[in-house]
This record gives structure tokens, sequence and C-alpha cells, in this order.
């Protein structure tokens, strides 16, 4: 049974302390200091996040993660559009798209690859597979395909009755995958033991241990984003200064949100539970679409803020070939050292092709 560690619940703290303080804006050392307090909670969080998953059994904890992890991306967002206005309309979509892209290169990638180095190979359910690769790929292009082909608004935006629509249209899909990952197809979604039997009963975990766990991931993931917010000007002084495209900001606010679900899914495929793995990373990343652009829409309607949605060619190509790579990838079953390799020669081709465009 996984016990609380101390440091778990004295870093968030400290890093609340240190926001109230004020200190982050006025010094470098602090901003630094807040930089690996902020990974630290990411970490905290992680703890907290694998407990709670105990407790409740696959795939609820796996859920519960991803729907947190999206609650920060949200927060993150609509907080920087409120305060940047027009300039961030495409922040949400950048940060989505290195989401997804990080996500399906990235964090399976190294998931197939490490795994693949330690146990040599792996199995998986191809039935899990298909039902989050088939909602994922109908919400990625609905919210970020089709705004660049539509001819009612010029450019890459969405008319306001299409944001509705695409926004409902995320909503259901992602509420029809809840509904098969949690009861119609569970079965599909379970971890496999080491005797080849489904892990379908949770571990024991006491009443206090696991509310203060679900206390403190929220008190840790809140002070993710507050953090989060509070370093952008600064990381984005620092990318401008390098001049390096502004988009990269998006990157790196994906980066800090899925740093919990990375972690967790890499532990996971080291102790040659990849389906695990894999749950977390596609359902992250139908959680960071089919929430995440239907809360920022609602948003920029009530407020009449723009938002652009659509992506370039260049970027649509990049995101067409990891969605392919992936399907072929997990379509047997099976992991392979040479899919996790390429996925993240995908990632790097993505990075490189951003900052020499």
């Amino acid at each position: 049974m996984k016990q609380l560690l101390q440091w778990t619940i004295i870093i968030p703290v400290l890093s609340w302390v240190l926001f109230f303080s004020g200190l982050v804006d006025n010094s470098s050392i602090f901003q630094i200091i807040a930089s690996i307090l902020l990974i630290l909670s990411v970490m905290s969080a992680v703890h907290h996040s694998e407990i709670i998953a105990e407790r409740v059994g696959e795939p609820y904890g796996t859920i519960i993660l991803a729907i947190s992890i999206t609650v920060i991306e949200v927060s993150i967002i609509i907080s920087l559009m409120l305060s940047e206005g027009s300039e961030a309309a495409s922040l949400a979509r950048d940060t989505v798209y290195a989401a997804t892209m990080l996500i399906l290169n990235g964090i399976i990638g190294l998931c197939l690859l490490i795994g693949s180095i330690k146990h040599y190979e792996q199995n998986f359910s191809t039935s899990s597979v298909t039902i989050g690769l088939v909602s994922l790929i109908s919400i990625i292009v609905f919210t970020l395909v089709f705004p660049t082909f539509t001819e009612s608004v010029h450019g890459s935006y969405y008319s306001t009755p299409q944001l509705i629509f695409a926004s409902i249209a995320c909503l259901v899909i992602y509420s029809s995958f809840l509904f098969a990952q949690t009861k119609g197809y569970r079965q599909y979604f379970l971890t496999n033991g080491g005797d080849g039997e489904a892990k379908t009963h949770p571990i024991e975990i006491n009443n206090k241990t696991f509310y203060t766990s679900l206390v403190f991931l929220l008190v840790s993931l809140g002070i993710v984003v507050l953090l989060a917010k509070t370093l952008s000007p600064t990381i984005e002084t620092i990318i401008v200064g390098y001049n390096l495209p502004k988009s990269l900001v998006g990157v790196v606010i994906a980066i800090i949100i899925l740093l919990p679900e990375a972690i967790a899914a890499i532990i996971a495929a080291r102790k040659n539970r990849l389906q695990t793995s894999l749950n977390l990373a596609l359902g992250s990343a139908l959680a960071s679409i089919g929430l995440t652009i239907p809360s920022v829409a609602a948003v920029c309607i009530a407020m009449d803020m723009p938002i652009v949605l659509g992506l370039d060619i260049k970027s649509i190509v990049l995101l067409a070939l990891s969605v392919f790579t992936v399907m072929l990838s997990l379509s047997k079953g099976k992991s392979n050292i040479v899919y996790g390799v390429v996925l993240l020669v995908n990632l790097f081709a993505f990075m490189f092709l951003m900052i020499y465009p």
C-alpha cells in the first residue's frame, strides 16, 4: 500500500506561502525558487493522484488525474487570455496543439521506449486504444483542422454558431468516451497483472490517507496553476529575448501542465502496466481538447473575445503524421522499441520545425 510522504504535503504549503508573499515578482532568485517549487508541486500531485487511483481503482484513477490536469490547462489559458486580450487569441490553440503533440509523440513514445527497454514487449488492449483514438481524431478535426477551411469567417476562426457546434460535439464525444471507459466497456481499460488477470479490485487505502491525498492533490494543482501564470511573463520574455517564436510559450505551458501525467505514465510503463500509461495518455489528450476548447469557447463568446483555432497546413501535416503513427504503433496490442523511437523523432521534428519554420 502506498503511503503519504511528508514532503508531498510540505512542498505545496511552502509554495502557497511563497506565492502569497509576493516575492516571486520582485527577484529573479525567488523566481528560480518558485520554478523549483512548481516542479516539486507537480511531483506531489503525481504522488497523491497515485494514492487516489489505488483507492478508487482503474480506470477511475486515470480519469481523476486527466480531468485535474485539464482544470489546470483551462485555468491558465483563460486567465492569460483575460489578462492579455486579443494578443492571446491563439494561446488556446497553441497550448492544445502542443499538448496533443507532446502526449501522442512524447508521453506515448517514452512509455513505449522505456517499457520495451525494461520488459522487451508489453501487452495492452487494442479495443481501448481504438475507442480512444476514434474519439480523439474526431475532436482534433472539429477543433484544430476545420476552422482553417471554413468560409463563414475569414482566417482560422469559427463563426459563433460553428464554435458552439464544435464545443457541443467535443462534449458529446468526450462524454461517450467516459461512458465507455467507466461503464459500457470498462473491461477494455483494465490493467493486466503479471498473472494475466485484470486488476478489478482497488487496493485498500484508509479514509484518512485518501481524503488527505484528495485535498493535497487539489492544493498541489492549484499552486501549479498560480505559479505557472506568475512565471509565464518571464518565460515569454526569455523566449522573445532569444528570438524564438512566441508560440513556444504554449509549448512550455503544455509541458508544465502535462508533467504529472507524463511522470505517472512513465512510472506505470516501467512497472509493466502499459495499459495504465495508455489510459492516461489518450484520456489526457481527449480531456485536453474535449474539455478545454468548450470551456475557452464559452468564455470567449461571453466576453466577445476572438479565438484562433485553425492550424496552418504544416502543423496539420505534422499532427496527421503523429496520429497516423500512433494508430499503427498501437494497432497490434504489443509494444515495440521502434515505435517509441519513431514517435520521439516525430516530437523532435515538431519542436525543430517550430524553431526553424
